[in-house]
């Protein structure tokens, strides 16, 4: 009776144990998975990302930094290596784990090959145009210097940047334009987008509306430093972006930003920031908020040209009031302008006598903003 007992009381003892143990276990298993959760959502929430739209005088040179990871867009001209170097070195800049070059304009690329051998560079990527002069064969020297391999992103690509994710959105082809063959891309950092097109004229913003990705944005980098022959009215529409950055130097001789340009952000409520009156702008978003290390500009102050580039324009535009054209055509966006338009294109262009009536009936519609 005495050797029964004895062993209940060991069974009621270890029963004990157990449950104990097991109750702990599972406050332990229920810490453990809370935090993993905890994490868990940590991991999906937006970092603090900085956009730095660099000073360059007239040209394009954006820092994106993001959760350790930098990437560079455009580089200036090459008088501002150096100084790109400069300011990537005093934000704490080592890698750039992304080199994105748009196009081969010099006033995008002529800095690169000093940024190329001063830093540690992961992945580069280049338009798919190609230029044959001094300025696009030192930058692939550099590159090759490095060991290097460059690509051309295709169109809906994506890849991560600290919490942010990039997505490519041209070039949808190629072009005879070089500015048209530009790199377009959309960061997205939690609810925050931004949108760079390098200098896409209207052609190219033609087809980027077409291959289907969604365009919202809240910052827009203006296409080609504020032209006229970018942000077209139905494009900006598809961006409906709350603010707009122009990267442009004083008094450059190419007249940017063109009244056109402005007057399209102003008539919409859109916040205007420029570098050639504030000098480098730095955009900070958290996922949710968007804010600026400047105010925007109150200005509204178009460029004043000062150069032969700036009157190039004009004896074209006399050419066709005098030549009996009635509309130029743009056989790629398939829209018809007035003679005296400002966004007249330099490709795909048709001149022609037709009526009005005879123009539609082959499907074309009215530019938007000389309204023929």
């Amino acid at each position: 009776m005495k050797k029964i007992r004895r062993q209940l009381l060991y069974f009621f003892l270890v029963a004990i144990i157990l449950t104990g143990g097991l109750a702990v276990g599972a406050r332990m298993s229920s810490a453990s998975s809370a935090r993993a959760k905890e994490a868990g959502a940590k991991d999906t929430q937006a970092g603090q990302m900085q956009v730095h739209f660099i000073d360059v005088g007239q040209g394009d040179a954006v820092l994106v930094m993001c959760g350790g990871q930098a990437m560079l867009i455009d580089a200036g001209d090459y008088t501002k290596g150096t100084a790109i170097q400069n300011y990537l070195q005093k934000q704490g800049v080592k890698k750039l784990d992304y080199l994105i070059l748009t196009h081969p304009d010099s006033d995008h690329i002529g800095g690169a090959p000093v940024v190329i051998t001063k830093f540690e560079i992961g992945k580069v990527f280049l338009s798919n145009y190609e230029k044959d002069n001094k300025t696009y064969q030192k930058l692939i020297q550099a590159l090759d210097n490095k060991r290097l391999k460059y690509t051309t992103p295709e169109v809906g690509t994506q890849f991560f940047l600290g919490t942010a994710t990039v997505t490519i959105l041209a070039p949808n082809g190629t072009y005879d334009n070089p500015n048209d063959a530009s790199i377009a891309l959309m960061i997205q950092n939690g609810e925050n987008r931004f949108l760079f097109t390098g200098d896409a004229e209207e052609a190219a913003e033609q087809d980027i509306l077409e291959n289907g990705i969604a365009l919202s944005a809240d910052v827009y980098k203006a296409g080609h430093h504020g032209s006229r022959t970018s942000t077209s009215q139905e494009f900006f529409e598809a961006v409906s972006p709350a603010y707009a950055i122009i990267s442009c130097g004083e008094d450059n001789s190419y007249g940017h930003p063109h009244a056109e340009t402005l007057n399209t952000f102003r008539m919409n409520g859109v916040k205007v920031y420029r570098t050639d009156e504030d000098g480098t702008i730095i955009a900070t978003s958290d996922g949710r908020e968007i804010t600026f290390n400047v105010p925007a500009s109150e200005t509204w102050k178009p460029g004043e040209p000062n150069g032969n580039s700036a009157v190039w324009e004009a004896p074209s535009q006399e050419v066709s009031k005098t030549s009996g054209i009635t509309y130029v055509l743009n056989t790629k966006t398939m829209k018809f302008h007035k003679p005296t338009c400002n966004s007249l294109p330099t490709t795909n262009r048709r001149d022609t006598t037709e009526s009005r009536e005879e123009i539609i009936a082959q499907g074309y519609q009215p530019c938007k903003r000389c309204n023929p």
